[in-house]
């Protein structure tokens, strides 16, 4: 039965995706942007999203709170839209829609043939991190989940791996195996630590536990390898800043609970400048 409701699903969202490439990306991205507005709390719990938001902003106004609930579906509808527009993205050698603040800082793990581990979150339209940074001359691998939908996740999975990164890297036991090898062999990391990963440890994230990926806090460990924290913002509808922070080097007594807990506190950081762009549908806490 889950196969036929993917394929259906599929079938939905290539029928949106012709559209939109028909529209262009202005007008898909808006559109995508209202339509996951209206849709978005039917598959979603409200009161999950407004839960999180709440443990997060504990004294804020009803108002304030849809406005944040409804900005996140707007956003989460845009990036959906932008997919069809990923290749018009990459290839663009002065991108008109991207301001890349921090650009020397690629530019000198490039010239110094540094590994580094690039984190994020899913903030505004996420996967144009790993794409800039391998467009940047980086050999990059980014660490994905696939999607459950078998037929959808090939589709994406070809579009990451045409325009995005070419090395993308599952989730679980064998995808970090892959991932050690390719650190071997002078590989940066790239990945969002913002979801709830089962094989991670609870650790603090702004006041309460939650489960978290120690993946860049092991990669740190062994291969001393520097973290560059980076932060996307949306801005007229179609038009980023990404913002790429100085390097983190971290000591050789730092534990892996101590550089995950302070890698989470930026995260923190991150949220708070823009909460609206956060994808708060996430059960982080559960």
């Amino acid at each position: 039965m889950n196969k036929i409701k993917y394929f259906f699903q599929f079938i939905i969202i290539i029928l949106f995706f012709s559209i939109f490439k028909i529209l262009g990306l202005k007008i898909s991205s808006f559109i995508g942007g209202k339509l996951f507005q209206i849709i978005g709390p039917i598959f979603r719990s409200k009161k999950l999203i407004q839960k999180n938001i709440k443990r997060v902003f504990p004294d804020i106004d009803p108002i304030n709170l849809n406005k944040i609930s409804a900005s996140m579906w707007n956003n989460y509808g845009r990036v959906f839209a932008e997919y069809m527009f990923i290749k018009k993205f990459r290839d663009q050698k002065e991108n008109e829609n991207i301001i890349i603040e921090g650009k020397e800082i690629l530019e000198d793990i490039k010239r110094n043939n540094q590994k580094v581990v690039f984190i994020s979150g899913h903030f505004s339209n996420f996967e144009l991190m790993a794409m800039e940074i391998e467009k940047a001359g980086i050999n990059l691998a980014a660490i994905y989940r696939p999607l459950n939908n078998i037929f959808l996740n090939f589709l994406m999975e070809k579009i990451r791996k045409n325009y995005i990164c070419k090395k993308q890297i599952k989730k679980g036991i064998g995808g970090i195996k892959e991932l050690v090898k390719l650190n071997k062999e002078g590989y940066s990391t790239a990945l969002m630590i913002d979801q709830r990963v089962s094989e991670g440890i609870k650790l603090t994230f702004f006041n309460e536990e939650a489960f978290t990926t120690t993946i860049p806090a092991q990669l740190v460990k062994k291969f001393k390898t520097p973290v560059v924290p980076i932060f996307i913002e949306r801005f007229e509808g179609i038009k980023f800043k990404m913002t790429i922070h100085k390097p983190l080097n971290f000591l050789d007594n730092d534990t892996i609970e101590n550089i995950t807990l302070k890698l989470n506190e930026i995260l923190e950081k991150m949220i708070i400048k823009d909460p609206k762009y956060w994808i708060w549908s996430h059960n982080r806490w559960k």
